[in-house]
């Protein structure tokens, strides 16, 4: 699943790049695009999220740029994300 080619967020949209994720579940490394929003393992069929798409977090388009599932999908792991950050932040 890749963003919508024009994305109505971006001023200008820049050309993705690819990044390298570590599969959680068998340490296989995925290689993916900037603008992919999840790609499954080759190996074990993990689906690994690009946590680097913060605009999915902020963005009014972003349900409508990635689909209802994944935008969901995704807010529910920053919600976990943060829930997680303020239990470690001390004091």
């Amino acid at each position: 699943m890749k963003i919508i080619d024009d994305c109505p967020g971006a001023v200008p949209l820049k050309r993705p790049s690819i990044i390298f994720k570590t599969c959680p579940r068998c340490s296989e490394e995925i290689e993916m695009f900037t603008s992919d929003v999840k790609m499954d393992c080759d190996k074990c069929g993990f689906t690994v999220y690009n946590d680097t798409m913060s605009c999915v977090e902020y963005c009014e388009y972003a349900k409508e740029c990635v689909g209802e599932e994944i935008y969901n999908d995704v807010q529910e792991m920053v919600k976990k994300k943060k829930e997680q950050e303020a239990k470690e932040k001390p004091g």
